[in-house]
């Protein structure tokens, strides 16, 4: 079999984020290429399609002596690779030429020794054989006299992602290695054809997420894939292929989709009128994406918390583990099945079907006919439609373990799951007392699963000084219990102590770790902001924010209980000199970007539209793997949808990451957000806190002296020096870097009408072609003038391994 790692055009796959090309711009050619002619570097000469859409030439990415071929839309003025040939096989010289030799297209370098072959056998022809670039981005080898598509010997898979039965390519994406280096990353989007076919997408040997699978209409774990009237989608599943691909009917209108280096999946649009690429949809979104998120027979749920439900009939397997939020060890029966009649359906609407990977298939068979099929088969565990269209028809069975399920508000389909006789009396006589109808139904699943929810994670209540009562949504544990995981509070146990109280490591009994958070009896941060951060953190799921498992309240103690981040906090790397130095730059974007698209959930994504109004380096937790974590939810507020703005008389926050707007009068909303992301993301570029910043030229703050050396182009004295000193000796600003300056300078400009939305921020982070403004002068009113007499703070703290809300306060306002 023959793998096709990466292959596009306008109506197709894309791989990768694009990046600027930085060589001379090639001259306009042909469309078609002959067995006399050459393309080579020196000459600039390319192929261009005959309507100009398409271009073909050797290209330059990024600084390194490196150079490909590839094909990159001649119609669109970013400059947007759609096919790289030697990807894992550059020319480390601008000595290179592309010939048509032996009935294959040849990719020499210095010697006659091919560098890149599309190493293709057979293919008699008649005459002289040419290349020609159409319109649909294909590149093509066909009989000279012959344009008819028998004629053509190599094609570029034709808007196809898939198996190829004939041919015997396995057409898949992959992701670049880096933004500057076309060669073959870890990430890639793959079509599983066993069972009932679906898409992975997997980094190296693990799956990190999964399409479902083709409905008639879209893949069942894709509710957003609504058809469109300049867009058709087609799946194709039969003996001779296995093959999803998409075609554009609007003229001049482009979409692609992009696998990044850092493994987002993305759909893009070009919009004429802005010349810009617009992101039209991404994955993995949310913590319900995430594969196997919940385990076995439980489905994920973003709109319920926790995110993890069993299937009606199953308990959780690990209820401890489950009362934390933990739902990875998934549910298992009440009652065992039986062969011997009685056995019946629960009925699930709006899913994701399970991974069909192990599934069977019957297109010719109905529901009714499924589920007696699936009675019949000892081992059959769920059913459903294979086309819902009509009504549904057709029939996919599982045998054994279903997984990685979840609910939609929107979209999705229904699924059918096996229960004993006992199980499903005990579902219809719980729902006819709780809604006085029978089970099935949406509605009447959710209205048990809030039920449910009631009673495992809200029934308890505890009672304030103030003798006030409220509900927790989330476990609580007991005081003795907390105790007992953190050795009694052991100072070896400390990790940091902040505004709130002191943070320390515990240990459950099933060898569980977690990070305890108790609120210091002194502390000027008290039961509003406890109250505060569960009601909002417990509501919220999202890869980048950081997980609340359970809390205590005993008296005078409240407690929070959160998981345990391997790597503590973002500032205990970030501005120590002994850990700073192994923060790569590709660390540090991916800790930026994760951040971006944790505060672009709180801002549009998440149930409620969420004010964090503390962002800071000591506020992003860190797990082992260096994912970013957004934590403290103590000072966070929630908005309403049509609501912009607010305005407070205590102002809470912490000095340095403030917008102007609100550390002066009071104003915060999501552009005070931003603002607060824009400093982060300057610290972590230049390794240095804005707060207590000072030099010898008497800059107001950190973001006074970002600003003077973008605008007099003196970038090297801005980067992080360990950054510099990591790369090579000839080190110049990376395209990448100067565009996450120029990003965080926009975040910090005086005016938040002048801010960009998160939206946007983490389209600029994550698309090289998207159009930067140039940016405003930054607000400097939170900053540290030179004259300021407080030594205390004027300069960078490196002795504390974990910092928990580390300098907020609270001030009153006067007016």
């Amino acid at each position: 079999m023959r793998d096709i790692p990466n292959y596009y055009h306008s109506y197709t796959f894309f791989c990768v984020f694009f990046v600027l090309i930085l060589s001379p711009v090639f001259s306009v050619s042909t469309s078609t290429f002959s067995v006399t002619e050459s393309l080579t570097i020196s000459n600039n000469k390319t192929i261009v399609s005959p309507g100009g859409i398409f271009e073909l030439g050797f290209f330059k990415p990024g600084l390194a002596s490196r150079w490909y071929l590839g094909i990159w839309y001649k119609s669109i003025s970013k400059r947007t690779y759609v096919w790289v040939a030697n990807r894992d096989s550059p020319l480390f010289n601008s000595i290179g030429t592309l010939r048509i030799s032996d009935n294959n297209l040849v990719i020499f370098g210095q010697t006659d020794v091919p560098v890149w072959s599309t190493n293709l056998t057979g293919g008699d022809v008649s005459s002289s054989v040419v290349a020609e670039l159409l319109d649909n981005g294909n590149f093509v080898l066909r009989d000279s006299d012959n344009d008819n598509p028998d004629g053509i010997l190599y094609l570029l898979p034709e808007m196809k992602l898939g198996w190829d039965v004939k041919t015997g390519f396995n057409r898949f994406i992959r992701s670049w290695k880096s933004l500057d280096d076309p060669s073959s990353g870890d990430f890639f989007f793959k079509i599983e054809t066993r069972g009932f076919p679906e898409i992975f997408l997997w980094n190296r040997d693990s799956r990190l997420y999964r399409s479902g699978p083709w409905n008639g209409i879209r893949f069942s774990g894709v509710p957003e894939m609504q058809p469109f009237d300049y867009m058709v989608f087609n799946f194709t599943a039969s003996k001779e292929e296995v093959t999803y691909s998409f075609r554009v009917t609007k003229k001049n209108y482009y979409s692609r989709l992009s696998l990044s280096s850092s493994g987002l999946l993305q759909r893009f649009t070009w919009i004429e009128t802005v010349q810009n690429w617009n992101l039209f949809w991404y994955a993995p979104k949310d913590q319900c994406d995430e594969y196997k998120e919940c385990g076995v027979y439980s489905y994920c749920d973003s709109n319920t918390s926790p995110v993890c439900n069993c299937i009606k009939g199953f308990t959780p397997r690990n209820p401890q583990a489950w009362g934390l939020r933990d739902g990875s060890d998934g549910c298992v029966r009440k009652t065992q099945l039986s062969c011997e009649g009685g056995d019946g359906f629960v009925q699930l609407k709006k899913m994701k079907l399970p991974d069909t990977t192990a599934s069977s298939v019957d297109r010719g068979t109905g529901v009714k006919e499924c589920e007696q099929k699936c009675l019949r088969d000892c081992n059959c565990t769920a059913f459903a439609n294979t086309d819902i269209r009509g009504g549904g028809s057709g029939c996919v069975i599982w045998t054994g373990e279903i997984f990685d399920i979840r609910n939609y508000a929107e979209g999705g389909q229904d699924l059918y799951v096996r229960l004993a006789a006992n199980d499903l009396e005990e579902n219809r006589d719980r729902s006819a007392k709780i809604i006085g109808s029978s089970i099935g139904t949406v509605d009447e699943v959710r209205s048990r699963d809030l039920l449910m929810n009631e009673v495992v994670i809200s029934s308890r209540r505890y009672t304030s000084k103030e003798n006030k009562t409220e509900d927790l949504e989330l476990p609580l544990m007991e005081f003795k219990e907390v105790a007992m995981v953190t050795n009694n509070f052991s100072n070896d146990n400390k990790l940091g102590q902040g505004g709130f109280g002191i943070v320390y490591k515990g240990r459950l009994l099933d060898g569980q770790e977690i990070a305890v958070k108790r609120l210091s009896k002194t502390s000027v941060q008290g039961t509003d902001e406890f109250k505060n951060e569960v009601r909002l953190i417990a509501r919220l799921q999202h890869i980048n924010l950081v997980r609340l498992l359970a809390c205590c309240v005993d008296e005078d103690e409240k407690i929070l209980i959160y998981e345990y981040l391997e790597n503590l906090s973002l500032d205990s790397h970030l501005f120590d000199k002994s850990r700073s130095c192994k923060l790569t730059w590709q660390m540090r974007f991916d800790i930026a970007n994760g951040i971006a698209r944790g505060m672009l959930y709180l801002h549009q994504d998440s149930r409620f539209r969420i004010i964090h109004r503390d962002l800071k380096a000591s506020n992003v937790l860190l797990d082992k793997n260096m994912t970013p974590k957004i934590s403290d939810f103590g000072m966070a507020r929630i908005f309403g949808r049509d609501e912009t703005e607010a305005n407070t008389r205590k102002v809470v926050g912490t000095y340095g990451y403030m917008s102007p707007e609100y550390a002066m009068d009071g104003i915060f909303s999501m552009k005070s957000d931003v603002f607060s992301f824009g400093v982060l993301l300057i610290e972590i570029i230049c390794g240095k806190r804005n707060k207590g910043f000072y030099n010898t030229d008497h800059d107001v703050n950190l973001l006074g002296c970002v600003w003077k050396n973008w605008k007099e182009g003196k970038v090297m004295d801005i980067i992080d020096q360990i950054i510099i000193d990591s790369s090579s000796s000839t080190f110049q600003p990376h395209e990448k870097i100067l565009r996450c300056i120029q990003i965080g300078l926009l975040c910090v400009q005086e005016r938040a009408e002048d801010r960009p939305m998160m939206s946007s921020v983490v389209m600029m982070l994550g698309n090289e072609t998207t159009k930067i403004p140039q940016p405003k002068p930054p607000g400097y009113c939170v900053g540290r003038s030179p004259h300021d007499t407080d030594s205390s703070s004027s300069k960078p703290r490196y002795d504390e391994p974990w910092t928990v809300n580390q300098i907020t306060i609270s001030v009153l306002d006067a007016r």
